[in-house]
């Protein structure tokens, strides 16, 4: 670990305090957890000041934890070019359909929250934040479109996919999607099929949408590790033979 990311750990937790609900180092770099009602005082500190000058936003996304560390694979046995995988619940969120209804665990934490991925072009340096949303069924958060502009369609994704609000948006309007798309298709309870199937229908002269006929499934990915087609065989003198 870097003493330069545990002096920043440190300045962090001294400026900020209890406006702070959770700070670790992870990857090299600082991650935050800091609460809605004073995200926008933080993110001011954190352009503004010294020894932080966090001036350029690089990234913000949207989480859903609704099944974060629930894992339905099963893992078989390890073989020379890869190894087997089946799905362990046939009634997975996988296989969700629209209108159905699938139990939802209980957290330790608000359902949404937004990452905020910062740098620091003067000090070189960069800094992650995450931020709940407090209400899992209409997450909010203010927009950080005042401090950085550029979070402009970050925040509008975040909307789009994973239906979080950011208050005092300029525009926060769908911008991956289709106007009349229905949901927010990152959710994790969000079926994989969707909810209808769009073509283009030539007598119409219009794309038309229709219910879904695919059945819903769970993709299982082979792996493969290592293709002997491609190994160079061992030749007469070869030291690694």
């Amino acid at each position: 670990m870097s003493e330069r990311v545990q002096r920043l750990s440190a300045a962090l937790a001294e400026r900020l305090g209890s406006a702070i609900a959770d700070s670790r180092i992870a990857l090299g770099e600082v991650t935050i957890e800091v609460h809605a009602d004073d995200l926008l005082n933080v993110c001011t500190a954190l352009r503004d000041e010294e020894p932080f000058r966090f001036d350029q936003l690089t990234d913000l996304c949207g989480v859903d934890y609704l099944y974060y560390g629930i894992d339905e694979w099963r893992r078989g046995e390890n073989t020379g070019s890869g190894y087997s995988r089946g799905v362990t619940d046939t009634s997975s969120t996988g296989r969700l359909t629209f209108g159905d209804e699938n139990p939802q665990p209980e957290l330790d934490h608000p359902r949404f929250a937004a990452v905020i991925h910062l740098l620091s072009l003067p000090h070189n340096q960069r800094l992650r934040i995450r931020c709940y949303g407090p209400d899992d069924e209409a997450p909010v958060l203010p927009t950080l479109t005042g401090i950085w502009p550029g979070a402009n369609w970050f925040e509008r994704e975040a909307f789009d996919l994973f239906g979080i609000l950011f208050d005092g948006h300029p525009d926060l309007r769908r911008i991956l999607t289709d106007y009349g798309f229905v949901g927010h298709p990152f959710r994790k309870d969000f079926p994989l099929i969707g909810h209808v199937e769009v073509r283009f229908d030539p007598e119409r002269n219009r794309v038309v949408y229709e219910p879904v006929t695919i059945e819903p499934r769970v993709t299982v990915p082979r792996v493969i590790r290592e293709d002997n087609r491609y190994t160079r065989p061992a030749e007469e003198g070869d030291s690694n033979a």
